[in-house]
């Protein structure tokens, strides 16, 4: 098994929090391995490190990972609206150098959670939609799934900067691809999202958040925190040292964080050359339950 070890303070939020141990581990990714290769309709990556983040980010529940994974790239298929920029395309780092989502390099503690600030606003609607920069932002994502562990165990905050936003920036998704992002975000993605922050609202927020919550689960829906343009209250969640100076911070600068994420997308070209391959084949998905029989030495794994 190729994964990560994690440090202390992770290894132990993993344990309490996940219900993970190294044999567990390993013996999970095994079976899903198995899984995958026994779907005829299913093209998936099996690295030990991409899966090790699904199991992360449902607990080790075998058949909730399961899905996951079969959603993730299946959406790819029956929703290639949420992928419509390709790695390569001049698109991508135009999006990264406006800076529309910064994930930050710093925690304050080693089991932090990661820090992420949306700027929506900056994009310029008329040049890219609310899907590109998701799309772009999908690809940050991969990149920690594969190599940021606190991004993974211990999970994200999101800090949704309004500033500059405009009807038009509201307007550009359609009730159908809101729903399918946030089925995406809340079933394919194997992400633990602590608490979403808006801050610098704009008068459109509110009705673009009624519209979203009918998709959200309750429990999405009760992480949500609108600070208006009171910075001092975001901090009582989000410490000063992760910040940049822009937020009232010390951490990294966001030209910094913006050339890091450049640099990453530069580095992981053979990554997505290779993503290219996966998704589904509908056609080809069974109608008929999955044999259980490579499932009886695991039920232990999903009492947790």
């Amino acid at each position: 098994m190729t994964v990560r070890s994690l440090c202390p303070a992770l290894a132990e939020i993993a344990r309490v929090e996940l219900n993970e141990d190294t044999e567990k581990l390993e013996e999970s990714i095994q079976y899903l391995k198995q899984w995958i290769e026994n779907q005829p309709h299913l093209r998936a990556r099996t690295d030990d490190q991409w899966l090790a983040a699904f199991l992360r980010g449902t607990k080790f529940r075998l058949e909730q990972t399961k899905s996951k994974i079969d959603l993730y790239f299946s959406l790819r298929s029956t929703a290639p609206y949420l992928h419509n920029i390709k790695y390569y395309e001049p698109k991508v780092i135009e999006i990264l150098n406006i800076g529309c989502t910064l994930i930050l390099q710093k925690t304050k503690n080693p089991g932090d959670p990661r820090v992420i600030i949306y700027r929506l606003g900056l994009c310029d609607p008329k040049k890219f939609s609310l899907i590109d920069i998701l799309t772009v932002f999908g690809f940050q994502e991969q990149i920690c799934f594969m190599e940021d562990d606190n991004f993974v165990v211990s999970g994200i905050i999101n800090v949704v900067d309004l500033t500059g936003s405009t009807l038009a920036h509201y307007t550009q998704a359609s009730i159908k691809q809101i729903r399918n992002i946030i089925r995406a975000n809340q079933e394919a993605v194997p992400l633990r999202i602590k608490s979403m922050h808006f801050i610098n609202s704009s008068p459109f927020l509110e009705t673009f958040l009624n519209i979203s919550k009918r998709f959200m689960s309750e429990k999405s829906k009760q992480r949500i925190m609108i600070h208006n343009k009171n910075i001092e209250s975001l901090h009582e969640y989000v410490p000063k040292q992760v910040l940049p100076e822009e937020y009232g911070g010390t951490g990294d600068s966001i030209q910094n964080c913006i050339d890091h994420w450049k640099k990453k997308m530069s580095d992981y070209s053979s990554f997505f050359e290779d993503d290219l391959k996966y998704g589904s084949d509908e056609s080809k998905r069974s109608k008929k339950p999955q044999p259980v029989a490579i499932e009886k030495n695991f039920r232990r794994l999903e009492l947790d």
